[in-house]
C-alpha cells in the first residue's frame, strides 16, 4: 500500500504495469475510479460516472436482476461472480468478456483522463468479479487519449461531463434532426439528473453518453452551466465625499444674536456671530395689508457656502370642495344612448333562430 499522492493517474498505472504488481489503483476526484491489475495487466476498471458489468446486463435485459444477485451472493468472497455466470450457463464466455472489456475502456476514461488526481496503489487487492479478460495498460491508455481527442473536436468544453443536463427551452434553428440515444437523453434530461445518472437510467455506456450530450450541446439543444467565479462580481470603486450640509432652519430669536451654521470639514467647525435682525413696525391701522410674497416652485434658503432650495408648499383645500376649472377639466361627452330599432332587429333574429 502507498501513501495517497497528487499525480497523473495514467503515469502511475505504466509504473505499476512495469513491475508487474498486483493491486488496484484508486483515483480520486470527480468522478474519479479504480483500475484493477493483475501481475501488471488490467483486469477490470470502475468510476461513479460509468455503469458496471452488473448495471450494463440488468439494464439490457440480458439477464434478470434476480440471478445478477444470486451470482453476486456466490462468487463475491472467492472473486468468481463471472465464473458463475458462464458455468451455469446464463452467459457466453463471448458476451461476459466483451462486456469487461466495454466496462474497462469506459470507466479508465473517467479515472486516467485527468492530468492531476489524488491516487493511491492498493497492494494485493483483487475485484469480485474475477479476471475476465487482461488487457495491456499501454493500450489503455493510448484508448483514454483517443477518446479525450474525439470529445475535444465535437464540442470542446467538458462542463457538459459532469454537470446536470437541462434542454434548452426553445431550439436555436427550426428543424432539428436527433438520433434515437439523443432523443432518448432529451427525453430523460429533467435538470436534475447528470450524465452519469443518464447512464445509469438508460443503461449505456457513461462514454457514450457524455458522447452524444456534447453533439447535442454544438447543436445548442442544451443549456451550458454557468462557470462560478470565486471573486466578487461587483467592485465599489471609493469615491469623495461632500461636506455634510444642515438643511434645518436657524431658530432666530429677537432677544439673541443669530448664529450662522459653518459646515463641519477639514477645518474646525465654529458659530459666526451675526448681526442683530431688527423686525418691521407693524403697519397702520389705515394702511392696506401688506400682500402676501409670492408662491414659487422652489424656495431659496442661503447657507454657509451652500443654497438649500424647498418646494413651495400646495394651497389647502376644505373636504368637498370642487377642484378648479383649470385642475378639472372639461366634463366627459354625454353617452348617446341606445339603438332601440337595433335592438329589436336583433331581438327578431334571434326569435327565427328557434
Amino acid at each position: 500500500m502507498t501513501a495517497a499522492k497528487t499525480a497523473a493517474p495514467g503515469r502511475l498505472l505504466k509504473q505499476v504495469a512495469g513491475e508487474r504488481q498486483t493491486g488496484v489503483l484508486v483515483v480520486g476526484g470527480n468522478p474519479g475510479g479504480a483500475v484493477y491489475v493483475l501481475e501488471g495487466r488490467v483486469i477490470y476498471a470502475e468510476s461513479p460516472a460509468a455503469p458496471g458489468v452488473g448495471e450494463l446486463l440488468t439494464t439490457s435485459g440480458r439477464l434478470a436482476a434476480r440471478t445478477w444477485q444470486n451470482a453476486l451472493d456466490l462468487g463475491t468472497s472467492t472473486a468468481r461472480v463471472g465464473r458463475l455466470l458462464v458455468e451455469q450457463g446464463h452467459l457466453t464466455q463471448g458476451e461476459l468478456e466483451l462486456c469487461v472489456l466495454g466496462a474497462i475502456y469506459d470507466a479508465a476514461y473517467f479515472a486516467l483522463s485527468p492530468g492531476s488526481a489524488p491516487v493511491e496503489f492498493l497492494a494485493g487487492a483483487t475485484h469480485w468479479l474475477g479476471p475476465v479478460v487482461h488487457v495491456d495498460p499501454a493500450a489503455v491508455d493510448r484508448e483514454v487519449s483517443r477518446r479525450v481527442r474525439l470529445l475535444d473536436e465535437i464540442f470542446p468544453d467538458g462542463r457538459v461531463d459532469t454537470a446536470a443536463v437541462a434542454p434548452v427551452p426553445r431550439p436555436p434553428r427550426e428543424r432539428v434532426t436527433l438520433t434515437s440515444p439523443q432523443w432518448e437523453l432529451l427525453v430523460n434530461a429533467d435538470g436534475q439528473r447528470t450524465p452519469a445518472d443518464l447512464a445509469l437510467l438508460l443503461g449505456r455506456a457513461g462514454y457514450a453518453t457524455v458522447q452524444e450530450l456534447r453533439r447535442m450541446a454544438a447543436m445548442g439543444l442544451l443549456e451550458l452551466p454557468e462557470v462560478r467565479t470565486e471573486g466578487p462580481e461587483f467592485v465599489r470603486l471609493p469615491r469623495e465625499r461632500g461636506p455634510a450640509v444642515d438643511v434645518r432652519r436657524p431658530v432666530v430669536r429677537p432677544d439673541d444674536a443669530p448664529t450662522v451654521p459653518v459646515v463641519a470639514g477639514a477645518r474646525a467647525a465654529a458659530s459666526v456671530p451675526a448681526p442683530a435682525v431688527v423686525a418691521p413696525p407693524p403697519p397702520a391701522s389705515d394702511a392696506p395689508p401688506a400682500p402676501d410674497p409670492p408662491r414659487h416652485s422652489l424656495a431659496e434658503e442661503s447657507g454657509a457656502n451652500q443654497m438649500v432650495y424647498r418646494p413651495g408648499r400646495l394651497a389647502r383645500r376644505k373636504p368637498g370642495a370642487r377642484l378648479p376649472k383649470e385642475v378639472a377639466g372639461e366634463p366627459p361627452p354625454e353617452h348617446p344612448g341606445t339603438d332601440e330599432v337595433l335592438l329589436k332587429r336583433i331581438r327578431t333574429a334571434l326569435r327565427a333562430l328557434r
